[in-house]
């Protein structure tokens, strides 16, 4: 295990260099003068000089980079370009914010593909799995920004039941705080679960179709001990595999819900530096987002382990 994790940490750290290096330029590509975009349309060329100086934007791109990575060295993400702010401090602010939406329409998207992909599975062809395949697919296809507003418009505009906007810390009240997590926890749980329902439903037909399952079934075992203790665990590992894979672009940022729903997590911040050009802030994000994907990567294959122990890691 030990070996394993060495070697997984080891492998990150390519990785992230080829990040550091996609997002630095990319972000370079990007349109528009942050200095401009600071002191506005009216700005004199001298004072245009002068802040590119400051912010240290008339230095070689390569000495720029290299300098980022020396700072990085030492876990030092930058300071912003508007507010002279640590950008790991802004990113420490906001990402506990998303975690918790993250954490939360995870839930819900477990909550629902659980049962639905189960009762599919042992059915098929059914009534039940035609109609959960549908409802699936349409969460599937359904935008999130599009479902947010149509769970916005039915709870908050015609019903009154929860407020359609704002965000009030989990410790200072908990019970307002999941009140006005609700709403974007189910925009993003809807899709994500319709996506683990097929994947869950797809996994479990084959295992089920397997000969272990079948002898067990022959020896009397009753179907649902059949499923809950050979077929669902071995059925288990795809489906957590996209779970990582789902909550990995959700600490990323939920971009869209983040903004319709006025939650101030990691989305609204990377949006606002998109918007003001804050480049020190834009490669910070992206770079936390590529590396809390490698730790849920990371912790995905440990609970292969945990779920099939015939898994090795060799």
């Amino acid at each position: 295990m030990l070996n394993f994790a060495a070697r997984r940490l080891l492998a990150a750290i390519p990785t992230l260099l080829v990040v550091t290096l996609l997002v630095f330029a990319l972000v370079r590509l990007l349109p528009g003068d942050p200095a401009r975009l600071q002191l506005g349309e009216e700005a004199t060329p001298q004072a245009l000089t002068e802040l590119r100086h400051q912010m240290g934007l008339d230095r070689p791109v390569a000495v720029q980079y290299l300098q980022w990575l020396a700072d990085l060295s030492h876990l030092n993400l930058g300071r912003s370009l508007q507010d002279h702010a640590s950008v790991a401090g802004l990113i420490a602010q906001k990402l506990p914010t998303t975690f918790e939406l993250s954490v939360l329409s995870l839930l819900i998207a477990v909550a629902l593909a659980l049962p639905a992909g189960i009762f599919s599975a042992l059915r098929p062809g059914s009534v039940t799995d035609r109609l959960v395949t549908l409802l699936a697919l349409s969460g599937i296809s359904l935008p999130s920004f599009f479902l947010g507003i149509l769970l916005v418009y039915l709870f908050s505009v015609q019903l009154a039941w929860i407020p359609a906007s704002g965000y009030v810390d989990l410790s200072e009240n908990p019970a307002l705080n999941l009140k006005l997590m609700l709403l974007p926890a189910v925009t993003l749980g809807v899709g994500s679960g319709a996506v683990l329902t097929r994947f869950l439903r797809g996994s479990l037909l084959e295992v089920l179709s397997q000969d272990y399952v079948r002898t067990a079934r022959a020896k009397g075992i009753t179907g649902h001990f059949v499923v809950v203790k050979h077929a669902l665990r071995n059925a288990l590992i795809p489906v957590v595999t996209v779970l990582g894979l789902q909550l990995g672009g959700l600490l990323g940022g939920a971009v869209v819900t983040e903004q319709i729903f006025s939650v101030p997590g990691f989305g609204r911040l990377l949006v606002d530096a998109v918007f003001t050009r804050d480049l020190p802030v834009i490669q910070g994000m992206v770079l936390t987002s590529a590396a809390l994907v490698l730790v849920v990567s990371f912790v995905v294959d440990l609970l292969y382990g945990m779920i099939d122990p015939r898994v090795r890691y060799a």
